[in-house]
């Protein structure tokens, strides 16, 4: 007999019941759609605003130090200190090795020569990885300066590693260096190595040539191999640049890991901070000094907050919305439905029972329409995800459809709709049958 209640309510109040229905699948439909764009909006936001470049720096800790005798500065003043290109490899093995997207070491040299008609070059160069792979063992991470640049412009082509053997490598240059100098891809630079003790000819094949609009402009731009030969210190990189997926800063990610006790530390140290990723830095590597970029960092940060508060308000919003709208249709339908329960206690039905009826009814709505919901929601975000962010066209359900979702996206139908209801329905447990039946004669 429940059942056939239960299924007859849906059959005879059918548009209130769709009604009722619509606005559960709307709200779920908006908190689906919001819930899944965050689940990936920190990932997608770091790539929008990876065009600021890297959000954490490494370098020798020596070139901090003061070195003075008798009060007089004797550090020198290229700074003689490097760190190791062969110990990057273990940025693959640091706790949050995962969230490091790129990684581009650097290693600034001079190239001084000249060109196969003659021309003299007397310029600034760096070294650097282009499509470098980035391996400890495990899976490897291709990455580079190109990747940690995307705001570069480049005409020609990047210069091929794999190209840099015996005394020939590649190279590109910057556009004033070009611009000033007379220089084409296809030129060829005839320029030195060092070693400890004799110096060697080497050749400059350029490939493009790139506009960064920065010093990079004025610059030679060489595999960072190469420019280890031309300055004679193998396996030596001067800085290296990281891009890493973080979590916002707060004031706990300003604290200093030493001075906590160990289970807050270790709380500090697993939170993917961009000090806490800068310390693991420090530790991975020998001799460097790590830190985060303020302005990348917290520019990336303040955006992710401000899009996750809005968020929020919308998923509240919407529930709010579906909240009062099953309140206002149940309302209605128990109104209509007053002889029915008027009937029913006069016949010896407990009050829990007419209330397990009409929470089964709510029940079933919010799972059909939460179901509902999740889908709709899910191609909605598949849909704001390819139209918000750069690069996402190709955006399908399936890399926005999280299963996760479904069983949140139900509980919360079901906990709106059953908060919607419950005024209503404790309003028809407190009628008096007799006076309800009475009136309906």
């Amino acid at each position: 007999m429940f059942f056939r209640l239960l299924m007859e309510s849906f059959r005879r109040q059918r548009r209130r019941k769709t009604l009722a229905g619509l606005a559960i699948l709307l709200g779920t439909t908006a908190v689906t759609a919001m819930l899944a764009l965050a689940t990936t909006i920190g990932d997608r936001i770091h790539k929008e605003l990876a065009v600021y470049g890297a959000n954490i720096v490494a370098y020798p800790v020596a070139d901090l130090l003061d070195v003075k005798v008798g009060g007089v500065d004797v550090k020198p003043a290229s700074g003689g200190s490097y760190l190791k290109e062969s110990d990057l490899k273990k940025l693959r093995g640091i706790f949050w090795a995962n969230n490091i997207t790129g990684v581009s070491p650097e290693l600034p040299t001079r190239v001084l020569g000249a060109t196969s008609t003659g021309t003299i070059v007397d310029a600034a160069g760096i070294g650097l990885w282009f499509d470098h792979e980035l391996s400890n063992g495990g899976s490897p991470l291709r990455t580079g300066a190109v990747a940690l640049h995307p705001w570069w412009k480049l005409d020609g082509a990047w210069p091929n590693e794999a190209s840099t053997t015996g005394d020939t490598a590649e190279a590109v240059l910057g556009k004033a260096l070009a611009s000033r100098l007379g220089l084409k891809a296809g030129a060829v630079i005839q320029t030195t190595t060092k070693d400890q003790t004799t110096s060697r000819p080497y050749v400059l094949r350029v490939t493009g040539i790139v506009s960064a609009g920065d010093a990079t402009d004025d610059q030679v731009l060489l595999p960072l191999n190469a420019a280890q030969k031309i300055a004679g210190t193998p396996d030596a990189v001067k800085r290296v640049e990281v891009s890493a997926r973080t979590k916002p800063e707060d004031a706990f990610a300003r604290k200093e890991p030493d001075s906590l006790s160990p289970t807050l530390r270790e709380v500090w140290y697993c939170r993917p901070y961009a000090n806490s990723i800068a310390y693991q830095i420090r530790e991975a590597i020998p001799g460097a000094a790590a830190e985060q970029l303020r302005r990348v960092e917290q520019s990336e940060g303040n955006v992710l907050k401000r899009i996750s508060g809005l968020m929020w308000l919308v998923c509240a919003a919407a529930l709010l919305a579906a909240g009062f709208a099953v309140s206002a249709a149940m309302a209605t339908a128990i109104l209509e439905r007053q002889g029915e329960i008027g009937l029913m206690r006069s016949l010896g039905a407990s009050k829990g029972t007419i209330a397990l009826l009409f929470y089964a009814e709510t029940g079933l709505l919010a799972i059909f329409a939460g179901g509902l919901g999740y889908l709709a929601g899910s191609g909605l975000a598949t849909w704001l995800g390819a139209r918000i962010f750069s690069g996402e066209g190709t955006t399908t359900l399936g890399t926005v459809l999280n299963p996760v979702l479904l069983p949140v996206v139900v509980t919360l139908a079901l906990a709106v709709a059953i908060a919607g209801s419950t005024p209503s329905i404790r309003r028809a447990l407190k009628m008096d049958p007799s006076a309800i039946l009475r009136a309906d004669v």
